[in-house]
């Protein structure tokens, strides 16, 4: 039988990345930028948290790491790694106006190079004989779970099992949602991506709102790649390991039309069906290679749908990817 204990969990932590990368993209792309560097700033918020953990843990040792520290240090490297993305891609794309497409597929690939040569550069000074990176010591203190979670049973598995960025990624895509829709902020961001002009004129500070949410958005896309590495990957850093999650990301932001808390559930959907090929039985290696592909063809299928769908509230902003300068209006 399918063993939805085991399966539901390991769901969970794959799919809390695409969480992450899904609600920071969602924010951005409320004030009209199309962030299509999303699986670059992931990176690079990876990789950042990754050198802050190494230059602590191999500088006072495991034994003698503070758990405050060796959270937070790691967590602050990783914020600011991707508000540095963030930085760049509005000033290329809102302050200098340059193609939003463009600038953001050279930031994924920016992105990935970054990691890779910082990362492959961390490997070779710790003389590893395997190309990978471990900080064990860090990663205990991010996997860290509630002692009572396995006196639950199945409960406590499916529910309490997972680290502290598990929990925060949940809570900061339920308040990017309630933002979104009950406050005046934003309803001001919403405003923005509609219609600039108009904003403008209504005296909403058009380039502030698009520079504040845009970086706020990669920070929180930076941590799913810090979660990725130190917990679920169980703090080993290994290049080109993220494999295509930013783009599943920006992908769910069309499944779930823009809304954040319906991203957590879709998630964990798309994270389930990414490693569902390990609890299917298949007779043979070439099916088990078809199942891998389920996340993708669902993708396909999600993006038809949604091409067909005509209610004003499941599209888009209406100025996403359009660059606004002032004197046009």
């Amino acid at each position: 039988m399918f063993d939805f204990v085991s399966f539901i969990p390991r769901a969970v932590m794959q799919g809390i990345p695409l969480l992450y990368g899904c609600t920071g993209e969602i924010l951005t792309e409320k004030t009209g930028n199309l962030n299509l560097g999303i699986a670059g700033v992931m990176y690079v918020g990876g990789i950042s948290g990754v050198i802050g953990a190494f230059l602590y843990e191999n500088g006072v040792g495991a034994e003698n790491m503070v758990p405050f520290l060796a959270v937070m240090i790691p967590m602050v490297s990783s914020l600011l790694g991707s508000l540095l993305m963030g930085l760049i891609y509005c000033f290329l794309t809102v302050t200098l106006r340059a193609n939003q497409n463009v600038t953001g597929l050279a930031m994924a690939s920016f992105g990935v190079g970054f990691g890779n040569f910082f990362g492959g550069s961390l490997i070779k000074l710790t003389g590893a004989e395997v190309p990978s990176l471990a900080l064990t010591g860090t990663h205990a203190y991010f996997a860290k779970t509630l002692p009572f979670a396995k006196d639950l049973g199945w409960f406590g598995k499916i529910f309490l099992s997972y680290g502290f960025l598990a929990y925060l990624g949940v809570i900061i895509a339920i308040v990017s949602a309630y933002i979104l829709k009950r406050t005046r902020i934003g309803l001001h961001l919403r405003a923005v991506g509609e219609n600039p002009a108009t904003a403008d004129a209504a005296g909403i500070n058009v380039e502030r709102f698009k520079y504040v949410t845009t970086c706020i958005g990669c920070m929180i896309a930076g941590l799913g790649g810090l979660y990725y590495v130190m917990d679920y990957a169980s703090g080993v850093w290994s290049n080109d390991a993220f494999g295509d999650r930013g783009w599943l990301a920006v992908a769910l932001v069309i499944f779930t039309i823009w809304k954040p808390d319906i991203g957590i559930f879709a998630s964990i959907l798309f994270g389930g069906l990414y490693i569902i090929y390990l609890f299917i039985p298949s007779p043979n290696m070439a099916i088990k290679e078809l199942y891998k592909m389920i996340p993708y063809a669902m993708t396909i299928i999600v993006l038809l749908f949604t091409s067909m769908r005509n209610r004003k509230e499941d599209q888009p902003p209406a100025a996403l990817g359009l660059p606004y300068f002032r004197e046009d209006r």
